[in-house]
């Protein structure tokens, strides 16, 4: 249903200044546009806040005409949690402004800012934040989804270098969180964040940090068993990253297998470390020493803005299994084969030392997917809305395959721990209960207190939104 033109005359009268775009106005069609054209829906209006006062008022008038609020930061989101048919999005992409205090070391950031913008203010005093691996993804979402980046081995998780945030909540109000204000706020917002609120700042820790060694190395498939075993043999290796997977991007005539290599330290050690995997003779051998911030622009080529894509977690536990890497390899081309324009779909395994990240208890924070695990995902991308289904379904049983190869490795112990699977990665096929695993039932009774009416049910809904409301 639309909305009427009575409501939206209200609703830009109770605005400070900031813009609602209509359907065919100039700067809705930017308002709705996401990074997956598979996500993007047709919102029966866009407001782009340009204070936080205004992000407050669009939250309070759609929690009292019952319209559905979609909120979009980077819009990376492949599940269309950012996306609204028919409802409303706060478009925070005017909030993007980045401060750093290099005396404190710590960086202060808008809730609209995406990655890049943190990377490039910090690096100006020597400075980085654990962010996340592309740099055109939001700050908000891969924070408040958990935060994986080239410096977690080092770090930990984003979240667990978060110092607080600022949050509008369902009522409007406008709320501070942090281990010692909110405190219950602040642990639901890390892991399960857009159930509760529009965060409009995030404060992180900042860190020093100097140039690194990093690149894209691409092999034939043929030298699966060479990279597996490199990668097997790295797992426990200090501020070394690996991930590997594969493509079929032009002008190659089939899949191809592409490694991104990191190390957090001098040339001379990196390439100590990681000559086994150069001497097996890669196609294209990228690694160089670069700046910190450079490093998050590696992969955008590999996925841009544009077409329609979809993504779905797992995950894999040490030592990887060539077997299982060829299965997948085996599974991909069966799928391009049958759907050639999802050629540059991506399929990784991510090698990231999970050791830091198991620092920090799975009941500290929202997020349950702490475990001895590291995560695989499929990145798919294709061109025609006929193709849907198929890709959705690719995604699956790339999942599956992961999550059997643990089964057959660990038996029932694949249920303890983490819920093996990054929500981030997951935003269309799971439940929130699988999502939030140990953690949910508290979840449950926080959303009562922080969000009794369900305004924010756009993303893993810990409540699921009520249909034709």
């Amino acid at each position: 249903m639309a909305i009427s033109a009575e409501l939206i005359e209200q609703l830009r009268a109770g605005l400070g200044g900031s813009r609602v775009y209509l359907p065919g106005e100039d700067g809705y069609r930017n308002g709705i546009r996401r990074w997956s054209e598979y996500s993007e829906k047709n919102a029966g209006a866009v407001v782009t806040p340009n204070s936080v006062a205004d992000v407050s008022a669009t939250v309070v008038f759609c929690a009292t005409h019952s319209i559905e609020l979609a909120v979009c930061g980077g819009g990376h989101s492949t599940g269309g949690s950012s996306s609204t048919e028919g409802g409303i999005v706060i478009d925070l992409s005017l909030l993007r402004a980045v401060t750093v205090d290099p005396a404190a070391k710590t960086i202060s950031v808008q809730g609209g800012a995406l990655w890049a913008d943190v990377d490039t203010a910090a690096a100006a005093h020597g400075l980085a934040a654990v962010g996340g691996t592309v740099n055109h993804t939001g700050v908000g979402g891969l924070t408040l989804g958990g935060g994986w980046g080239w410096l977690t081995p080092r770090y930990g998780m984003v979240i667990d270098n978060l110092l607080s945030a600022t949050v509008v909540l369902a009522d409007g109000s406008v709320a501070k969180a942090s281990e010692t204000e909110n405190s219950d706020l602040f642990w639901a917002i890390r892991g399960a964040g857009q159930n509760f609120g529009v965060v409009v700042e995030f404060v992180f820790r900042a860190y020093e940090q100097g140039a690194v060694w990093a690149g894209l190395v691409v092999f034939p498939v043929e030298q699966i068993p060479g990279v597996v075993e490199f990668a097997n043999s790295i797992s426990d290796v200090e501020d070394a990253v690996l991930h590997f997977g594969f493509s079929a991007p032009p002008p190659q005539k089939g899949p191809v297998l592409m490694v991104v290599v990191f190390y957090n330290g001098p040339e001379e050690k990196a390439k100590e470390i990681f000559a086994p995997l150069i001497a097996l003779g890669p196609l294209v051998n990228t690694a160089a020493t670069m700046p910190y911030e450079a490093v998050n622009g590696l992969m955008n080529h590999a996925v841009p803005h544009g077409a329609r894509k979809t993504s779905k977690g797992s995950s894999f536990t040490m030592p990887v299994s060539p077997a299982l890497v060829q299965s997948v390899l085996d599974h991909f081309s069966a799928f391009i084969a049958r759907v050639p324009d999802a050629n540059e779909t991506l399929v990784i395994f991510e090698c990231v030392n999970p050791a830091k990240i198991l620092e920090v208890p799975q009941s500290a924070t929202a997020f349950a997917n702490r475990g001895h695990y590291m995560n695989g995902a499929t990145m798919t991308r294709w061109l025609s809305p006929d193709d849907d289904l198929a890709c959705r379904q690719f995604a699956r049983d790339f999942s599956s395959l992961l999550l059997e190869e643990r089964k057959r490795k660990e038996g029932d112990a694949v249920d303890k721990g983490g819920v093996g699977q990054y929500a981030n990665y997951s935003e269309t096929f799971a439940s929130a209960r699988e999502i939030y695993g140990e953690n949910y039932d508290r979840l449950v009774e926080l959303k009562k207190k922080f969000d009794s009416g369900n305004v924010f049910c756009r993303w893993h809904p810990i409540v699921p939104p009520v249909k034709g409301a």
